[in-house]
């Protein structure tokens, strides 16, 4: 590392600090703009609330925006060299703009880094949390649970579920053959969820009552009512709290890990699957798109000639902001039967060539 490199990834830890924290503070201000009025019905607790609902959504912001945040910092600090003249002495000693941008690319390579344990670690994490609407940021009021599949392809549902306890009330849970044909119904007036040392937990039931199905006696016409009733006190299942309120939320697929996207993707059918899938790939091609925006960017700013920064800087602002609009448009649409992994992929199959000619064409 030159003295060089290290000059000008001092400048772009700065700016990139910068535009954290100019562009989350943004989203979070235009956010609470819009969404006020729901926070202000929490009378008591809408400083609270406000606190915890954007405390958790910074992760999800930064994970949006990151791309955006770190082409700012890469070209501002760039446009400020140009605009000092300092590319012209980085020239004259004989330095190509190729190995200018060298730290450059390096530093959002870093970034992406950055992207990818904050997708894979931190919002997953909270994702329960991220579930939530901004009229119930503490998770107070009771909802109702319909139908959720667990691992052994029951079906859970309950009238009332409050997530800050983490208790079903009037639970019933469908239980289901391999093939899924019915094979018991267990009903509970109450389930408090209880986690093990171990890992994993269950749900401690009052008053939970198991009627299995009656078997065909030969002769006869087959059995379809439920009887041999039994008390049962525990009901173990992955639906734990957190992932029930996940569940309850319509982008719940885009909180999940990678690996259980993976997981999903080979239990799941129809355009469930294909969503899970297009999320999956999304993780893989969303930092590339993250690198190809700054690629696009760069030729713009690098010039050895002189020119107006202000209409460089404009050029550079449209096809970025071309290709970002693009992810933004394809990562929401459902693509179906076997296009469903086209969408991640569009963004690049579309900009690269365009990055490769604006590169090529880079005079140093």
């Amino acid at each position: 590392m030159t003295t060089l490199d290290r000059y000008i990834l001092r400048g772009l830890i700065v700016n990139y600090l910068i535009a954290i924290c100019v562009m989350i503070s943004l989203y979070v201000v235009l956010d609470l703009f819009f969404n006020m009025d729901e926070f202000a019905e929490q009378k008591g607790e809408m400083l609270v609330s406000m606190m915890s609902f954007y405390g958790n959504r910074i992760f999800l912001y930064f994970a949006q925006l990151s791309g955006v945040i770190t082409m700012f910092a890469c070209l501002t600090t760039l446009a400020r060299m140009r605009r000092q003249n300092e590319l012209t002495a980085v020239l004259a000693s004989g330095v190509s703009l190729y190995r200018l941008a060298a730290p450059v690319i390096a530093f959002a390579l870093l970034t992406s880094v950055l992207w990818y344990v904050d997708s894979e670690v931190v919002i997953p994490r909270v994702a329960h949390k991220l579930a939530r609407r901004h009229d119930d940021a503490l998770g107070q009021r009771t909802v109702r649970v319909r139908f959720l599949r667990d691992r052994d392809n029951n079906l859970l549902s309950a009238d009332q579920y409050q997530p800050s306890e983490g208790v079903l009330k009037r639970l019933a849970v469908v239980r289901r053959g391999p093939d899924g044909d019915l094979e018991s119904i267990l009903e509970a007036e109450r389930g408090t969820w209880e986690q093990l040392p171990g890992g994993g937990g269950h749900w401690k039931l009052e008053r939970g009552v198991e009627r299995r199905r009656q078997l065909s006696v030969p002769g006869e016409a087959e059995g379809s009512e439920l009887a041999d009733r039994r008390l049962v006190d525990y009901y173990e299942t992955d639906l734990d709290p957190q992932t029930i309120e996940v569940r309850q939320s319509s982008q719940w697929m885009r909180y999940l890990s990678r690996k259980r996207l993976v997981e999903l993707s080979e239990t799941l059918e129809g355009g469930a699957r294909q969503r899970a899938d297009q999320y999956r790939y999304a993780r893989f091609t969303t930092p590339l798109i993250n690198v190809l925006m700054l690629l696009l960017g760069l030729p713009f700013i690098l010039d050895r000639l002189p020119g107006s920064l202000l209409v460089a800087g404009g050029k550079a602002l449209f096809v970025c902001g071309a290709c970002f609009l693009l992810t933004f448009i394809v990562q929401n649409f459902n693509a179906e039967g076997g296009w469903s992994t086209l969408p991640a992929w569009a963004p690049i199959i579309v900009f690269t060539p365009v990055a490769v000619l604006l590169l090529d064409r880079l005079r140093t």
